[in-house]
């Protein structure tokens, strides 16, 4: 069966966030490596990062994020039969965060799943959403992403310790346009790499040994070079649509010369681009949603955007929105 011929849409319908108010600056790391604050800037285009409070777990940080979508969402979040959370850094496997959020707003008789890959986690949420929707085993979703990189890095280590911050992200989703301004998921796709490069090396998460790691930086950043820069294209393309066509492009928040990078190979203007990194640092696989969210007074009735990302393991995936 061919997804493209299905004529069940797929809209987001609200959007909401929670950022912690705590930021660490690149001084902290200059002082702590012995090395110029402009060297950490240099090379990442992060000037602070998002840091969670000891209160600010990810399980608050999911419920806040939802609270703000369920303020614009056109129902309430107890209608919702589908509950996607996407994560890395969960704290419980068991009793995931997906169940706390259902338990938190009475989502009775949803089905609600944890999803991981990652940091393209948020991509497959996407995915998983809409192919739920086209099956008809659901109509309206939830879909929340959030990391707590604070807890398992580590300021320490000198190459990477630097990169991380702390936020989650939520989507009010379901297949009926219902709101001036909705966004509708014209296409999505996700695909493992861990065929290629360092694969399953290239990041780790070892949560009773050694946190969070990158031992293989260069390749993860070369992979995710050429490999956001691929998929956005084969998405463009498979909608009849051109680079020229492209009105927002929205990045995983990594490293902001990787959003240079893949925007310079597309021959894509700088300035059609969204950011958070500057300020938010590497927030996780919600990032990308988490930046378009932030930035959804920018966007225009008719304009395209293609969120892409890419996560450790490795993993790839982007979406194809339009601003109905």
């Amino acid at each position: 069966m061919n997804i493209q011929s299905i004529k069940t849409h797929t809209y987001i319908n609200a959007t909401g966030y929670f950022v912690p108010s705590n930021r660490v600056q690149s001084s902290h790391f200059a002082e702590l490596h012995g090395k110029p604050e402009e060297w950490f800037v240099q090379r990442t285009g992060i000037h602070t990062r998002a840091r969670a409070t000891e209160t600010e777990t990810i399980d608050y940080m999911a419920l806040r994020a939802v609270e703000d979508a369920a303020r614009t969402s056109p129902f309430p979040i107890s209608e919702v039969d589908l509950v996607v959370f996407a994560s890395y850094s969960p704290d419980d496997t068991v009793g995931t965060t997906a169940h706390r959020i259902q338990r938190e707003f009475g989502i009775e008789g949803a089905k609600v799943l944890y999803v991981s890959s990652a940091c393209s986690s948020a991509m497959n949420a996407v995915e998983i959403v809409r192919s739920f929707f086209v099956s008809g085993i659901a109509t309206r979703a939830l879909l929340v992403a959030g990391d707590r990189n604070s807890t398992y890095s580590d300021d320490r280590d000198a190459a990477h310790g630097h990169l991380w911050g702390d936020a989650a992200v939520a989507y009010v989703m379901s297949t009926e346009r219902l709101t001036a301004g909705d966004l509708e998921v014209v296409d999505v796709e996700t695909r493992g790499l861990g065929h290629i490069g360092a694969g399953p090396d290239g990041v780790f998460l070892r949560p009773r040994t050694e946190g969070i790691g990158m031992p293989n930086g260069r390749d993860v950043f070369n992979q995710a070079c050429t490999w956001m820069e691929r998929i956005s294209r084969e998405i463009l393309e498979r909608n009849g649509l051109d680079v020229t066509d492209l009105d927002w492009f929205v990045s995983h928040q990594a490293n902001l010369r990787i959003v240079s990078h893949v925007c310079r190979e597309m021959g894509l203007p700088e300035e059609r681009t969204l950011n958070t990194i500057r300020e938010l640092g590497n927030t996780g696989c919600g990032s990308s949603l988490l930046t378009l969210a932030m930035h959804r007074d920018r966007l225009r009735s008719g304009d395209n955007i293609v969120v892409a990302t890419f996560g450790g393991g490795y993993s790839v995936g982007a979406v194809l929105l339009k601003v109905m």
